[in-house]
């Protein structure tokens, strides 16, 4: 095929209408875990606006309602579920102090 022919090709995707991630009836208020936690990465980061599909007022009193909620210890600053160890590699031994001094 020549590049004039490719570049007007177009892949052929099923464009459908996703639904909202927020009903109307869907009140955003820190108090609302299940809407709140939605929107919280497995690091409890704030997901972004393209990813959640909302709009930009949806997407500010979400921010708001999530450090609403967790000024009052509702939710974490930070998730620690996952617990690390120290393995024998990262931990420190007198013998190693030595030889740098």
């Amino acid at each position: 095929m020549d590049k004039s022919k490719r570049t007007f090709l177009k892949s052929k995707r099923s464009f459908r209408k996703r639904l909202p991630p927020i009903q109307s009836g869907d009140r955003i208020d820190y108090k609302n875990m299940s809407l709140i936690s939605r929107f919280i990465s497995e690091q409890g980061k704030i997901l972004s606006r393209r990813v959640n599909r909302l709009t930009l007022k949806q997407q500010r009193l979400i921010t708001i309602a999530i450090k609403q909620a967790r000024i009052l210890s509702l939710l974490p600053f930070l998730n620690n579920e996952k617990h690390f160890e120290r393995t024998e590699s990262t931990t420190r031994t007198p013998s190693l102090r030595a030889r740098k001094r």
